[in-house]
């Protein structure tokens, strides 16, 4: 089982959400600790998850909206647990800033209501599907006070989510699978009509020839 699956199953799962994304990410600038600070639990590694009330999510209705959040989940080294620390609700957050909308960088920062934290992604790639599955569900569920998406790559915002992408790519499938079985049966038809036809011809020769035959034996 990977992190993002076991981080599901130990952290959400059991109060009965769905995680619906993730991120690994490492600080961009240092946090700064308190001088008066010992001690400490060592090296972690740190994610970025969104989930949503698994209730919520299959059955929104106006009159309750759904309960999606943002949270930070650390991994600590020697151990193979999870530890939920912060939370946000999803309509806290105010601002996601892909920092270069004209390539494909891993860093981002997030902006709430009462923090602001700069990242870097793992992966460029493990940011934008990230970013897309969050702007998607950002667009589908808050209808007040929906964040601010800058400095974010074209196909972040322009609707081609991996939930878009994948019913695209079956639609299309479903397509093509259609117009050639429609192709197909075109040619099939041509082909039964043309056999049909031959049919037809040789028919009519075979009583031609007959009739040439038996003139002829008169």
């Amino acid at each position: 089982m990977n992190a993002k699956s076991a981080i599901s199953k130990e952290i959400f799962a059991p109060h009965d959400e769905r995680m619906l994304g993730a991120v690994q990410v490492k600080r961009r600038t240092k946090k700064k600790i308190p001088f008066l600070a010992t001690g400490g639990q060592g090296e972690y590694l740190t994610y970025i998850c969104l989930s949503g009330k698994i209730n919520d999510l299959t059955s929104m209705t106006n009159k309750k909206p759904p309960q999606a959040s943002i949270t930070k989940v650390k991994q600590f080294e020697g151990s193979t647990s999870f530890v939920r620390r912060t939370q946000w609700m999803l309509e806290q957050l105010r601002q996601v800033n892909g920092i270069d909308p004209n390539r494909d960088s891993p860093e981002f920062d997030l902006l709430f209501e009462n923090a602001f934290d700069q990242w870097v992604a793992n992966t460029a790639s493990e940011k934008c599907t990230f970013f897309q599955v969050l702007h998607h569900t950002c667009q589908r569920y808050l209808t007040d006070k929906k964040p601010e998406f800058i400095n974010c790559q074209s196909k972040i915002m322009g609707g081609n989510s991996i939930l878009h992408s994948a019913a695209d790519s079956v639609t299309s499938a479903v397509q093509k699978a259609s117009q050639a079985l429609n192709e197909r049966g075109e040619r099939l038809g041509r082909a039964e009509e043309k056999t049909e036809e031959l049919k037809n011809s040789a028919q009519q020769f075979a009583e031609t020839a007959h009739k040439v035959r038996f003139w002829q034996d008169k």
